[in-house]
């Protein structure tokens, strides 16, 4: 964590020059024939395995090369503890570990092979299988490993509940809500996987596991909050039995019909594996055959999400075409001259047709009068467009305008600046995908022992709602929702000078989007937010010139910056981030561009195994193979440019 030497390194015009073109290069080759760029999205164990376990639940005919190919992956991700993590060479892991083990017993590893027998040993050592995680437990519960009793109660009839009850649907993030609606359809109904094998887990458990019952409290939840919900859900469990037979078929009617008006075709319903999992199960429970449309479509869009090479495949959480294209764009547009701009304006021309005009997702329950105007993240999710990749598609348009003169995006900017300001939250700040999902009490009920039911405002979506609006023009004087969002980021500053990334690892990520926004906003680089943010990063730099930061900063015991292996991701934003702040002839932004150099691959990219964003912090982290192929691009050529002007200032959002 030692800044190590101030000398500034000498870095050459030309070699830098060099470094870029390789780098340009390497983006341009993986443009898909369209124009866009899709690049892998990897996440843990448990999505692979997951899928493994979800063809033997529905009793699907083996596919040997698949199942080996997701094996050897298994195989190669587990730690030298014995088990799984969550991310690249994490600590062990309870529910990932279990469903990775269940999952290569049922593609027939023995159970007394020496990765299995390890794997046993970590797991039991750690008190079993018993301390698996709710989603585990609702998986082993339909294996019939555990009974319905170690999961907690979700009645159907939450579909019924008005608006004002203390849970309804739109109380919960998007996530947790396209995940619950089928999952509530398995809990009413209780179905067994067909199993054909009868792979069991006994092995696992120091206990009978049909004798386990409900979880544990968590961590980050009230004793208080939690004992009086895991009352309410005893009380739940005694009467569901007598609940009315005719209003529990009414209510599942409901969910199906919820989700049928969501299923986006082959992409699913939320464009993510976990619910389209728990639809395709429902599907079957309910009866409705193999070849029913919703189902079979949503089964093929499953198996598009798998990336299958000679000898590994892994299944990931969802695609990314959206955001890599946005981001690629921008990397590109700080590049410019004629091998980088032409493509990135194909890029946007891409983007521009996906932007959502036409329909009002969930989020207009709290902005019925909003217009729709987003963009999501995959290729299809109309209801649940969010304002992150919204404002960076918009900050592109916006660039590439400028750049040529043209109006052609005018309209679709307006659009999508009209539902950003629509969507701010009351307290001045910016969510992903809902406005003023602030209840907070919900993360305490026993089914949120992974604490992510809501979607609340965060650091970096509202850094990047106002940097958008800051390029677009507006200040603090002519923008009350500029003002308050510049005021929610004042707030957040955390002592350090850091800022929180929800949806990158971690603080160096909420720094970077911060200070591109203040930067954008007009604050001074003098400002005493700034410079205390500046402190930090340069604080926390490597010897090696880069910078770092892993999971273990997400800990609810978090009581500072822990050293981490220098990534090329978290050192680019670290670079864009001192360079927004007026920094770019400092030593820090020398010696950062200087490991970018150094580690650059011969192809052009750069090589990166760890994990540096977030899916839901402590649970489920993610590996976005493009991070490592434009951010560094894009922070050398920010380089390149400042060196190259005047005025070394940012005139961008980001």
């Amino acid at each position: 964590m030692q800044s190590g030497i101030n000398e500034q390194p000498m870095i050459g015009r030309e070699a830098l020059d060099a470094s870029i073109d390789a780098a340009t290069r390497a983006l341009l080759g993986f443009r898909q024939d369209d124009g866009h760029w899709v690049f892998e999205l990897e996440a843990d164990c448990t999505i692979p395995s997951e899928y493994l376990l979800l063809r033997h639940y529905l009793g699907e005919p083996g596919d040997v090369a698949l199942e080996a190919k997701i094996g050897n992956y298994l195989r190669r991700l587990q730690g030298a503890h014995g088990g799984w993590a969550l991310v690249h060479d994490g600590a062990f892991d309870i529910s990932a570990s279990v469903k990775a083990y269940f999952a290569l017993k049922m593609i027939g590893d023995d159970v007394d092979a020496p990765h299995m027998a390890k794997a046993r040993e970590a797991i039991r050592s750690r008190g079993g299988a018993i301390h698996s995680n709710v989603f585990t437990r609702f998986m082993l519960s339909m294996f019939g490993i555990t009974t319905w009793r170690s999961v907690p109660v979700l009645p159907v009839e939450i579909m019924l509940l008005p608006m004002w009850s203390p849970f309804h649907l739109n109380k919960i993030s998007y996530w947790a809500r396209v995940t619950i609606v089928p999952l509530m359809v398995l809990a009413a109904l209780k179905p067994r996987a067909v199993n054909r094998l009868q792979v069991g887990l006994d092995e696992l458990f120091l206990q009978d596991p049909k004798s386990i019952g409900m979880p544990a409290k968590a961590p980050h939840q009230s004793w208080a909050l939690f004992k009086l919900f895991a009352g309410i859900d005893t009380v739940l469990r005694t009467i569901e039995p007598w609940f009315p037979k005719r209003l529990r078929a009414y209510a599942i009617g409901l969910a199906v019909k919820f989700i049928e008006e969501r299923l986006n075709g082959e992409d699913g319903l939320g464009a993510i594996y976990p619910p389209m999992a728990n639809t395709v199960m429902m599907y079957k429970v309910l009866g409705y055959p193999e070849d029913y449309p919703p189902r079979a479509i949503t089964r093929r869009g499953i198996d598009k999400l798998l990336v299958i090479g000679d000898d590994e495949a892994y299944c990931q959480p969802c695609v990314s075409p959206i955001w890599d294209t946005a981001l690629s764009c921008h990397a590109l547009l700080e590049v410019g001259g004629e091998a980088a701009v032409p493509p990135a304006k194909r890029g946007i021309d891409w983007l521009a047709p996906k932007q959502v005009l036409d329909l009002k997702g969930d989020w207009a329950v709290k902005r019925p009068e909003l217009r729709p105007g987003g963009w999501a993240f995959q290729y299809n999710n109309a209801h649940y467009p969010d304002l992150d990749d919204t404002a960076v598609v918009v900050m592109a348009m916006d660039r590439s305008r400028r750049a040529t003169g043209s109006a052609e995006y005018d309209e679709a900017i307006a659009r999508a600046r009209e539902w950003i300001e629509g969507m701010q939250s009351d307290d001045g700040g910016w969510a992903a995908f809902d406005v003023n999902n602030l209840e907070y009490y919900l993360n305490n009920i026993p089914f949120s022992d992974h604490g992510a039911m809501l979607d609340p405002p965060t650091e970096d979506v509202t850094a990047r709602c106002v940097s958008m609006l800051s390029q677009l023009g507006e200040t603090a004087a002519s923008s009350k929702p500029l003002a308050d969002g510049l005021a929610y980021l004042r707030r957040t500053q955390l002592p350090e000078g850091s800022w929180y990334g929800r949806w990158g690892m971690n603080y160096i990520y909420g720094t970077w989007s911060v200070l591109c926004a203040l930067n954008a906003a007009g604050l001074d680089h003098q400002d005493p937010a700034i410079r205390k943010a500046v402190a930090w990063l340069e604080s926390v730099q490597n010897a090696d010139g880069g910078w770092g930061e892993d999971a273990e900063s997400y800990r609810l015991d978090y009581k500072g910056y822990q050293q981490a292996p220098s990534t090329a991701s978290q050192t680019s934003w670290a670079l864009l981030a001192l360079m927004a702040a007026g920094e770019v002839e400092s030593a820090a932004v020398a010696r950062g561009v200087e490991y970018l150099k150094s580690t650059q691959s011969g192809k052009g990219y750069w090589d990166e195994q760890r994990y540096t964003a977030t899916g839901f912090p402590r649970v489920f982290y993610l590996r976005y193979h493009g991070y490592a192929k434009f951010f560094p691009l894009w922070a050398l050529a920010r380089y390149r440019n400042l060196r190259s002007t005047n005025s070394k200032a940012v005139g961008v959002g980001m």
